[in-house]
């Protein structure tokens, strides 16, 4: 691993995403009207807005990352920007790892207005500490980066990337406990929660909504991370430098 390398990736990425005022609106205001549309939704029963907000907050930048990051990374690969890239003296985990750096640190910026809006201006009640939960929503939506990295290896067309969100991501989303909580899970289902990445990321949430206490949150976000190191692995490992 090359740090000086990887900051230059990470650097490229981010000219590139001010440029692209679309991409930049989609990945920082998105979650923000998509967490105030649900409580305008439940405006008049609160309670539902509590118990959906604080996993919704892991849900939305988790889809949103996987989503922009695959598109982006396979626009790389096809446009033949990867192949001259890698030309140069930079490992393969380098540009990943500049990929993740750059999303992870618009993911900061994400995270810090879905927090604060729903916390400061809809009311989100929390018990926990307010920071850890920005600190929950940045992990996961590098989770969400890491695994849109990994997926894009096996699309040829952007169109195929988007199709890994049925197949990678819904099921996830289906089973984290936002819809059903786990404990209430069929047990095979439960058991398949288990080894979901997003499944810790809305634990985590909804412990910090709870419970004061912090334990269990560190314990989860230990899983995501390794979860998101594992995915970049992976990645590296799999990167191509054309599309076939």
């Amino acid at each position: 691993m090359n740090l000086r390398t990887t900051l230059a990736v990470a650097a490229r990425v981010l000219t590139q995403l001010r440029r692209d005022h679309r991409t930049l609106a989609m990945l920082l205001v998105l979650p923000c009207l998509l967490i105030s549309l649900l409580w305008w939704m439940f405006d008049a029963t609160p309670v539902v807005f509590d118990r959906l907000g604080p996993a919704l907050l892991a849900v939305f930048p988790f889809f949103v990352m996987f989503l922009v990051t695959s598109v982006t990374t396979l626009r790389e690969r096809s446009g033949g920007t990867l192949e001259r890239l890698l030309a140069m003296p930079m490992g393969k985990f380098d540009f990943l790892l500049g990929y993740a750096l750059a999303f992870g640190l618009v993911a900061a910026v994400q995270a810090a207005l879905a927090v604060g809006i729903s916390v400061g201006l809809l009311d989100l009640d929390v018990s926990g500490p307010v920071w850890l939960l920005g600190v929950v929503a940045v992990v996961d939506a590098v989770l969400g980066t890491a695994l849109g990295l990994f997926v894009s290896a096996f699309a040829r067309t952007e169109f195929q990337a988007v199709q890994f969100l049925p197949a990678v991501v819904v099921p996830q989303i289906l089973l984290c406990g936002l819809i059903v909580p786990r404990d209430r899970l069929p047990d095979v289902l439960d058991a398949v929660s288990d080894v979901l990445p997003l499944s810790y990321a809305v634990d985590a949430m909804e412990r910090l909504a709870s419970t004061a206490s912090t334990g269990d949150v560190w314990a989860d976000l230990a899983v995501i991370t390794c979860f998101a190191l594992a995915a970049l692995a992976l990645g590296a490992a799999t990167l191509r430098r054309r599309t076939a």
